[in-house]
């Protein structure tokens, strides 16, 4: 059996070229070797029949719960359900139980991942031990093993000094830092943003300008070492100047969101629907807007689900209890199409912040339509209307807020190293 595949009369969605045409890719040896060339007599060939063909989605942000909570997700399952979405590299967080905060908590998640997940694996570790914030993980030990970042997640540090130290230390080794732009006091306890709906409803909150606060903690930090610095998610339009700022002085300093602030607003939580409850909680519908546009000028860089598992027993509690997160990988991609069936986004500019990005930011070779660049591919078609039914989602966990939604867009197969994995 040939291992050259030929997909022909698909869009090629180019978010590195910037262009949305018809065309075709020749793949083989697990890399595209061609672009708009004949196929190959050996070649298998598929027709694209007009469905939009792009490079697989670098999903950054990935909870999977190996080690400690596979009864909320395991490899397995998380490679299913990226397959299904068209996400064909997982990059995943260090927030397990225990973290991956040592060389062998991370060789152990690159082999369960290697043997277990349908797509690729590309793992965070923790910036402290145990995701405390007192004591500096062994950097140089967990970059050897394969971190492609460092990041305590949703655990801000709250010792300016420790973080300043660790910052310094990733500087000298070239290791970029993910942090969580929040002032860890005023959001602690939070379960909505401040404003008129969360106080109608009597919801413990934190003020929008807690983001910008920890944006500006984090970019002074960043100007003082030098350091490659992302900010997983900014939610907020009281955040996006500093951050103007901070690129146009020249640091070296990206910024991610999530899909559900990118397409839900405060208002969506209704009556206390639990499912709607993430991290940091969702915004008013102007700071939406606001993080749209970003998204569309390339002030944000990237698009994430931050997928995060959570069962029954954690959600079905009262909101301001309730585990926060949401599942994303199945619905990442619909999700996203809902801002270009707005007008708000091209395919092109998607697939930019979905998929080149990250590809980018992390140094893999993923993202992108061009010869030589692996084969990870997502074909999918745009329009196909469907009533999403989280009991039909491969994840484990079901806790999705777009249960029963009316959505747009269908993955038709995913390829991961010229290789089908869905479809």
């Amino acid at each position: 059996m040939t291992d050259t595949v030929h997909i022909h009369g698909a869009r090629l969605i180019d978010p590195e070229a910037g262009t949305d045409a018809p065309g075709s890719l020749t793949l083989s040896g697990g890399v595209i070797a061609a672009v708009n060339a004949p196929a190959p007599r050996s070649a298998r060939v598929i027709d694209g029949a007009g469905l939009c063909l792009a490079p697989g989605i670098v999903d950054w942000g990935v909870k999977v719960g190996e080690p400690g909570e596979r009864h909320k997700e395991s490899f397995r399952s998380a490679g299913l359900a990226a397959a299904a979405g068209g996400v064909t590299t997982l990059v995943t967080r260090p927030d397990t139980h225990p973290p991956i905060d040592t060389p062998e908590a991370l060789e152990f998640v690159a082999r369960r991942a290697r043997e277990a997940s349908l797509v690729r694996v590309v793992p965070q570790a923790a910036l402290t031990r145990a995701r405390e914030g007192r004591e500096m993980v062994e950097m140089a030990f967990l970059m050897d093993a394969g971190a492609a970042a460092f990041t305590d997640g949703t655990h801000v540090t709250r010792n300016t000094r420790v973080l300043s130290r660790c910052l310094t230390y990733a500087r000298s080794l070239g290791a970029l830092v993910v942090t969580h732009p929040q002032d860890p006091g005023l959001s602690d306890g939070a379960a909505a943003t401040s404003g008129k709906f969360a106080a109608l409803r009597g919801l413990p909150t934190v003020p929008a300008m807690a983001e910008r606060m920890g944006v500006d903690r984090d970019l002074a930090l960043a100007e003082m070492t030098g350091v490659r610095l992302h900010f997983d998610q900014i939610t907020t339009a009281a955040a996006l100047p500093a951050l103007a700022r901070a690129r146009k002085a020249g640091l070296d300093v990206t910024a991610g969101t999530s899909i559900h602030h990118l397409t839900l607003n405060e208002i969506d939580v209704g009556d206390w629907r639990s499912f709607f409850r993430v991290t940091p909680p969702l915004r008013s519908e102007d700071d939406r807007r606001a993080t749209v546009q970003a998204v569309a000028d390339g002030l944000i860089d990237v698009i994430g689900s931050f997928h995060t598992p959570q069962d029954e027993e954690d959600k079905r509690l009262p909101f301001e209890v309730a585990a926060p997160g949401a599942v994303g990988l199945e619905t990442i991609l619909p999700a996203a199409l809902r801002l270009f069936h707005a007008g708000d986004l091209t395919l092109p500019q998607l697939f930019a912040a979905l998929a080149l990005n990250p590809a980018r930011r992390l140094g893999l070779a993923q993202g992108r339509l061009a010869p030589g660049a692996p084969a990870d591919l997502v074909l999918f078609d745009p329009d196909a209307p469907f009533v999403l039914d989280r009991a039909t989602l491969r994840s484990k966990s079901k806790n999705t807020p777009f249960d029963l939604q009316r959505m747009q867009g269908k993955v038709r197969a995913t390829f991961v190293g010229g290789a089908p994995v869905f479809g």
